[in-house]
């Protein structure tokens, strides 16, 4: 399955981040920035598959260099905290032949980014290691009919009902800013995610692969009876692979697993009930409606002993045992369960769909809260183990010696501020007690595998009622769509019958082609 991922992001110098860092290790190359004078090198990294720049019309030519073109996007922006270049980071469908995403790429770029007056820096990155994704760079400023920068904003003075300019009270006159660019509106985000959807399914669709891609949550694509999983990021992804458990790899494929006994049940549940709706409404001029359900179970015995007069001797008495022992469980089953009409089965489904969502809701807050709990645990232990250099660099007092540690401890410095604002939007101070959202955790665990066993108690008690429904179909006829109904694993006899009647079809066919040639030939 196509994986939804898509990510935007913006480079922000206050966050000590560069583009001409960001841009050599997208491209794995080596490029010198000009603003502090430093040489970002990434020329060792692996897995770089493709990289290109596009450029507008307006852009100068030269910005096909990777270095120019972020240095002097860089140099334009004179701000302490100057928003540099947005980053998307997206994840490319295994199932297309990796030879088309450079075209996938370029098709979705041009009509979202290019066309509009960006310019396009983007990577591929694929280690043959399941997880082809690739970066993309945009600059965040317009370009001039000259191949100049334009402003990010400019001044707009506010306008009375006469059209005249509004002087304050300070002298100064009413003004607002506006962007020059409309770029930065948060339904771009919405629209660059469609459009990647869109592009994505129209390479499947071209490589006639069934599968499509829908980066809308489950909340907004209205599935309710799935939970989403959680994201598992780098580290915890290498871990996997090789072999060695994790707490949020352990959750997913509970919430995995949860989600196919869940999705499973649900259908088996909505199949019924839509039969036994179609049953009600035609039962007026249907034979038979009226019977009781082990009524209608021995009228099928009787029909299929009537279908075997021709079988010899031993066939008949097979069959028979064989139809005998399955009425009879199903009869059993039906008695255990108080279950003598229609209207009884249909108020056992209705308990049974009710008692399913009962579990699916428990199941889904559980999970929701191992959620948290996770994040929780992962920031602090991020918090602990990078506390040595964030300590250290809030003890620098010289601003020289301070920006030189950052910017070689940027990573690290980013990850600790990002958990430590983690847990404070969450309102848990770095001392919390952990040994307690552990023990949370366990308990947690314990309710899920509890919600588990209720999930398949219900599963167990209404599978019977597939096989029933085959057989009251036989007898009591509806249209009812083939897929809705499950037939019942064929016997061997009627094995055997299908494998002589193709064996007679294909000696047919041959005779034939053998007479035609023979023709032919005459």
């Amino acid at each position: 399955m196509p994986c939804p991922h898509f990510t935007i992001t913006i480079t922000q110098r206050s966050k000590r981040q560069s583009a001409v860092a960001g841009a050599a290790y997208q491209s794995g190359e080596s490029l010198f920035s000009e603003y502090d004078q430093e040489r970002k090198s990434y020329s060792e990294k692996k897995g770089i598959a493709y990289t290109e720049i596009m450029l507008p019309t307006n852009a100068p030519p030269e910005y096909a260099d990777r270095a120019t073109l972020w240095n002097s996007a860089e140099a334009v922006e004179k701000q302490w905290n100057a928003q540099l270049a947005r980053r998307i980071v997206l994840a490319l469908p295994r199932e297309i032949p990796t030879e088309q995403y450079p075209q996938m790429l370029r098709d979705f770029c041009n009509e979202h980014f290019v066309s509009k007056g960006m310019c396009v820096d983007f990577a591929i990155h694929n280690k043959n290691d399941g997880n082809p994704h690739a970066h993309i760079m945009l600059t965040l400023r317009g370009i001039d009919e000259n191949g100049k920068w334009l402003p990010k904003s400019r001044k707009v003075y506010d306008l009375d009902e006469n059209g005249e300019r509004i002087k304050l009270p300070s002298g100064n006159w009413k003004s607002h800013k506006e962007n020059v660019v409309d770029w930065n509106d948060q339904q771009y985000a919405e629209i660059w995610r469609h459009g990647w959807e869109t592009v994505t399914n129209e390479y499947l669709e071209r490589a006639n692969r069934p599968e499509r891609v829908d980066l809308r949550s489950f909340e907004r694509q209205g599935i309710t009876d799935q939970a989403p999983t959680v994201h598992m990021g780098a580290a915890v992804t290498q871990m996997e692979r090789r072999g060695v458990e994790t707490n949020i790899g352990n959750l997913n494929r509970n919430i995995k697993n949860a989600n196919s006994l869940i999705k499973s049940v649900q259908k088996v549940i909505g199949s019924l009930r839509s039969w036994l709706s179609e049953l009600f409404e035609k039962r007026k001029q249907l034979d038979n409606a009226d019977k009781s359900l082990p009524e209608l179970l021995l009228q099928y015995m009787d029909e299929r002993k009537a279908e075997r007069n021709d079988w010899f001797a031993y066939g008949k008495q097979s069959g028979s045992i064989g139809d005998l022992k399955k009425v009879s469980s199903a009869i059993c089953y039906l008695q255990n369960h108080n279950i003598t009409s229609l209207e009884t089965l249909d108020t056992l489904l209705q308990t049974a769909n009710s008692n399913l969502a009962s579990i699916r809701n428990s199941t889904r807050a559980n999970e929701r809260r191992m959620k948290e709990i996770t994040n929780i645990l992962g920031a602090f232990e991020t918090i602990e183990k990078l506390s040595p250099i964030h300590d250290k660099y809030v003890k620098i007092g010289w601003k020289t010696a301070k920006e030189k540690y950052a910017n070689a401890h940027q990573k690290e410095l980013d990850e600790y501020n990002k958990a430590f604002r983690y847990l404070k939007k969450q309102g848990i101070d770095t001392s919390f007690n952990r040994d307690a959202y552990k023990g949370e955790y366990r308990t947690l665990e314990r309710k899920c595998r509890d919600d588990k066993q209720e999930l398949e108690v219900v599963q167990n008690k209404i599978m019977p009622l597939k096989e029933i429904r085959y057989y009251v179909s036989k007898v009591i006829p509806i249209d009812v769509p083939a897929e809705m109904i499950e037939q019942p694993k064929p016997s061997i006899a009627d094995k055997l019958k299908e494998s002589k009647d193709k064996s007679v079809q294909s000696e047919q066919y041959r005779a034939e082609i053998h007479k035609k040639r023979s023709d032919e030939l005459e």
